[in-house]
């Protein structure tokens, strides 16, 4: 494994930001972080360094709801396109993800299960597939968004029993309709086996958002958008998922999904500890206009870099990348480098169980490091200390 020095970097490390400090690379993992002022750590002085002037080094990104990319999409990838899949995310700064489903039949969704698995038994050149998000099919038509109405059906604990005998530790995340029949139960289940239990395409009443968090709900899928809106005399989905502190927010922050300021309002609601940045990008993302692409079987039209069901107009996932919602967070909604960047890798790390790994820029982490420059364009990936290179 290769050692690489960066140094005169501003730092954003979990506690603090360390402005002209450097960061040595050593055996996949940070090894040290410290500050110019200091003096650079010894036997390091025949090293090649990388000088990063004056730009943010932040930690790798980590995509917890991602259904693909660059033509492919998890739900049916073969092992080539699962690489094509995590080498586009890689470039654009992902360096954990998690392949996620669309509703769909038990089998198709237990062959994801089966693929990616394989996937993971192998070295994974490109961004880490750490796990997978189930969103759906336990969810409810009214508000089925870009999903296949054809396989929505309750809650099916047999199904869950199955995939965690079978594929144990695999399933991260899976996203219901916490009023649908026998989703408390579920949500009991998920919990009970160290899946994260999430709300997402749902006519959940405030009420009902609150008694699933006190069944285990702790996750939100792409809030705003597929979910009961806040009215003042019903505060609904959103209302729950902005004010009770138990349940993550996720947010699609490309300017087209949630406006900037409706954005600012999770931000504020929730803090910069309980947001999640994530893509929700589809198989277009990094693509040309068309349409020729579909989701879940449904066909989708792309037009100016956004993503549309042919038939409803419904947004169909999306074509953003990380660093593109991590700019815009920073420069669109005004939250601060370092509190877009617990949105964008501590938060998500934390959610999944892998940020002891990951997440955050710590001596004895894995090296998932990006470089940036001034003004937050990416300039350089590594992901566990070797350097990603675009092909």
């Amino acid at each position: 494994m290769s050692t690489t020095l960066i140094v005169h970097a501003s730092i954003v490390t979990a506690e603090e930001v360390i402005t002209n400090g450097w960061l040595l690379m050593q055996g996949g993992r940070i090894e040290r972080i410290g500050r110019m002022e200091d003096g650079l750590p010894e036997g390091t002085k025949s090293l090649e360094r990388i000088d990063a002037q004056g730009g943010w080094l932040v930690p790798g990104f980590v995509d917890v709801h991602v259904h693909g990319g660059a033509g492919h999409d998890f739900m049916d990838a073969d092992q080539a396109g699962l690489d094509e899949i995590t080498r586009f995310h890689a470039n654009h700064g992902t360096t954990s993800i998690l392949a996620t489903s669309l509703t769909a039949s038990r089998d198709e969704l237990t062959e994801v299960l089966r693929r990616v698995a394989e996937y993971r038994s192998r070295p994974m050149p490109h961004a880490q597939v750490v796990g997978v998000h189930f969103e759906g099919p336990f969810i409810n038509p009214k508000w089925k968004g870009a999903q296949n109405p054809d396989y929505i059906l309750p809650p099916q604990k047999e199904w869950l029993a199955e995939w965690v005998r079978e594929f144990p530790g695999l399933i991260k995340i899976q996203t219901l309709a916490p009023e649908s029949e026998g989703a408390l139960e579920y949500i009991e289940q998920l919990a009970r086996n160290g899946i994260v239990p999430s709300c997402g395409h749902t006519d959940a009443s405030y009420d009902e958002v609150i008694a699933a968090a006190d069944r285990g709900l702790r996750h939100a899928v792409h809030t705003f958008n597929a979910m009961k809106p806040l009215h003042h005399r019903e505060p609904g989905t959103v209302g729950a998922v902005l004010t009770d502190d138990r349940i993550m927010a996720e947010v699609i922050s490309d300017g087209h999904h949630v406006h900037a300021g409706a954005i600012k309002l999770i931000a504020r609601a929730k803090g910069p500890d309980k947001v999640i940045l994530v893509t929700d990008a589809m198989a277009a993302a990094g693509m040309p206009d068309g349409d020729n692409y579909d989701l879940g079987g449904l066909p989708v039209v792309m037009k100016c870099g956004v993503a549309r069901l042919k038939e409803s107009g419904n947004l169909a996932g999306s074509t953003l990348t990380m660093i593109s919602a991590f700019r815009h967070m920073v420069r669109a909604v005004g939250v601060s480098v370092s509190d877009a960047s617990k949105m964008a890798s501590g938060n998500p790390a934390r959610q999944i169980g892998i940020d002891r790994e990951t997440g955050s820029l710590q001596a004895g982490k894995r090296a998932d490091v990006l470089l940036l420059d001034a003004d937050l364009e990416l300039k350089q990936v590594w992901i566990g200390g070797k350097r990603h290179t675009e092909e």
